[in-house]
């Protein structure tokens, strides 16, 4: 006869795991340094390579190009740092801000914020006894209150207090990295034709080869991610193949 005792709690009071097989929950979180790689990456890959391409059309010299291309990957890895450092900068203020309001809200207002708590519960199906015992257990710790408000009221996470930094330091890293690998064929070949093709054939292949791991981080369609992101890069080349051919004569 199998054994259908309620197990005891452990001692923080959560039940023990249910028996059976090891469960892996696959899930993709979006995670910021991921996403700092996927913005810097895809700027250095495609902006060198449409400017490279652009030149290419119009001038005949690669160390020409090459000192372009270059200029380019240190203006953008610079821009595009210091615009990832403000950014995450930013989020960390705001956070820090709306947590102020939230704990001054808990010492000035404390029936409405946990009115507020109880709003919440209520939208996840808790009611009754079970419902006036979760506001008062949320409430009697100050920190753990307006952690609560801060993540379902707001719906904010506290930020990385280390995260501006690594932000600037990934997103400019990936776009040196990006940026030279459509370069690199300029600084090989002395003429401008067979650079251009191999710089338009290797940057294709990183495209394609970014697109899929991007979208497998994120748990999209690999083959789905790997041609979108050729796609956009490869019109961000040809339109700016295209302006330098009309104006550059």
């Amino acid at each position: 006869m199998q054994d259908t005792a309620t197990p005891e709690p452990t001692r923080d009071g959560l039940p023990p795991m249910p028996p059976g097989p090891p469960h892996e929950e696959k899930h993709f979180p979006q995670n910021a340094t991921v996403r700092d790689l996927v913005i810097g990456t895809a700027d250095g890959l495609t902006v060198p390579f449409a400017l490279a391409a652009a030149l290419s059309g119009v001038v005949a010299a690669n160390p020409l190009i090459v000192t372009a291309g270059m200029a380019a990957i240190a203006a953008g890895c610079v821009a595009m740092g210091l615009g990832g450092y403000l950014a995450a900068r930013t989020e960390a203020d705001h956070y820090a801000a709306e947590r102020a309001r939230e704990e001054e809200e808990s010492r000035v207002y404390p029936d409405r914020e946990k009115w507020e708590v109880a709003a919440i519960l209520h939208r996840y199906g808790v009611r009754g006894e079970v419902l006036r015992q979760a506001v008062e257990a949320i409430a009697s710790d100050r920190r753990k209150w307006v952690d609560f408000m801060m993540r379902f009221e707001l719906d904010l996470s506290e930020p990385d207090p280390n995260r501006a930094a690594k932000s600037a330091a990934t997103i400019g890293g990936a776009y040196v990295i990006g940026g030279l690998i459509p370069l690199f064929p300029y600084m090989v070949f002395s003429t401008t034709a067979p650079a251009l093709v191999l710089s338009s054939s290797v940057t294709a292949i990183a495209l394609l080869g970014f697109g899929w791991l991007k979208a497998r981080a994120t748990g999209l369609p690999p083959l789905r991610g790997a041609l979108q992101t050729l796609a956009i890069g490869g019109a961000a080349a040809i339109v700016a193949f295209l302006v330098a051919s009309l104006f550059g004569h």
